[in-house]
């Protein structure tokens, strides 16, 4: 649950004109990513965990994004240091679900109001064109304005609404769903098998 095309050959896409540059995550960056979302755990209701994470207990979530495939993590760096990330990862474990993902994006506190959440976005959604995804879905946390509008800008429509589905800060929290249907591109459906 969250809620956030130029460069080397390493790169997923680069704001040349800005010097941010999005990429896929790495282990070098597991300390700063661990900083980032444990501001949302310890200041927000945005994720529902309630205590702040270690960075070896991330550690395998790290590893579940690999930098292909389905479930990818992808930060926003300038200047070497992490600025904020977005993620699509496994909707639900049974086998059917494979081709639906669950999206987020987070931010650095000081880093919020400068267009990254979208840039971040963009190229995870692109990415995610050529792999074998249908469906996007994300889980926000309200009241949530700036990432409701955020997902609508991209294309992301309200499916639900869960009621006081989640209790933190004392407080019982609604999550609004959010779903987007994926353009897969014919290359990920032949490596698939997908459409045959």
């Amino acid at each position: 649950m969250g809620d956030g095309m130029a460069g080397s050959a390493t790169d997923v896409t680069a704001g040349v004109t800005t010097g941010i540059r999005v990429r896929p995550g790495a282990e070098g960056d597991l300390t700063e990513l661990t900083e980032i979302y444990n501001h949302y755990v310890v200041h927000t209701p945005i994720t529902f965990d309630i205590e702040p994470v270690t960075v070896e207990e991330r550690r395998a979530w790290l590893d579940s994004h690999p930098a292909t495939g389905r479930h990818r993590l992808l930060v926003a760096e300038e200047s070497g240091r992490v600025l904020g990330y977005a993620t699509s990862s496994p909707f639900r474990e049974k086998r059917a679900y494979e081709t639906s993902v669950e999206t987020s994006v987070y931010l650095g506190p000081d880093h919020t109001g400068r267009g990254l959440g979208g840039l971040l976005y963009r190229t995870l959604l692109e990415t995610l064109a050529h792999e074998d995804v249908h469906r996007a879905y994300a889980g926000i946390t309200q009241p949530n304005a700036a990432s409701m509008r955020l997902h609508e800008r991209f294309g992301f429509r309200p499916v639900g609404l869960l009621g006081e589905v989640g209790r933190k800060f004392g407080t019982f929290w609604d999550v609004a769903w959010l779903e987007k249907r994926i353009a897969w591109s014919a290359g990920a459906a032949s490596t698939s098998g997908r459409g045959q």
